[in-house]
């Protein structure tokens, strides 16, 4: 993809942030969410990753047009979990097909070894072939399947996971 630029995204990014996570909620089950999100739900969320160090990293159009979005966070809030975290990328409708959520996840991953991260975790809805897909390409192993654990448009969704392990970090600690 040429004449795209990575980047992180800043605050000014959450209204078309906010635009694809709503698309996701009202027309897809990428979300398990009914309702489309508000703005101060988004100021919150992006608060949350700000004081988490949790990146939220955007790949942008030479009009500087966000076309997706990747980000990460805790999976779980015991100590334990400390090397372990959940991501989740998301293209515009419009754009997807086009290697976005590739460029999107191979970041994310990038980052989460940089800060010594050892497992990445990805909740999928079975039914997202694309995103399966996707998560496979890139070295992700199936490790589960939640079957009906969500209603939405009608139907019982089944969730699968899908994690990466990776080489970090070097020295793990307790504590």
């Amino acid at each position: 993809m040429k004449e795209y630029e990575l980047r992180l995204c800043i605050e000014q990014q959450l209204p078309e942030i906010l635009d694809i996570f709503n698309e996701a909620i009202l027309y897809s089950t990428a979300l398990y969410d009914y309702k489309p999100r508000t703005v101060d739900v988004m100021v919150k969320w992006y608060e949350e990753k700000r004081n988490g160090n949790y990146p939220i990293v955007g790949l942008f159009d030479h009009d500087n047009v966000l076309l997706g979005f990747a980000t990460y966070g805790s999976f779980r809030a015991r100590p334990a979990y400390k090397y372990t975290i959940e991501h989740s990328v998301y293209v515009r409708s419009d754009k997807r097909g086009l290697g976005i959520g590739s460029i999107l996840l191979k970041e994310i991953i990038k980052i989460a070894e940089k800060n010594e991260f050892h497992v990445l975790i990805g909740g999928i809805d079975a039914s997202n072939l694309a995103s399966i897909r996707l998560h496979e390409k890139e070295g992700f192993e199936f490790c589960g399947l939640i079957k009906q654990s969500g209603y939405k448009f009608g139907k019982w969704l089944d969730l699968a996971f899908y994690q990466l392990i990776l080489k970090t970090p070097e020295f793990p600690e307790e504590g």
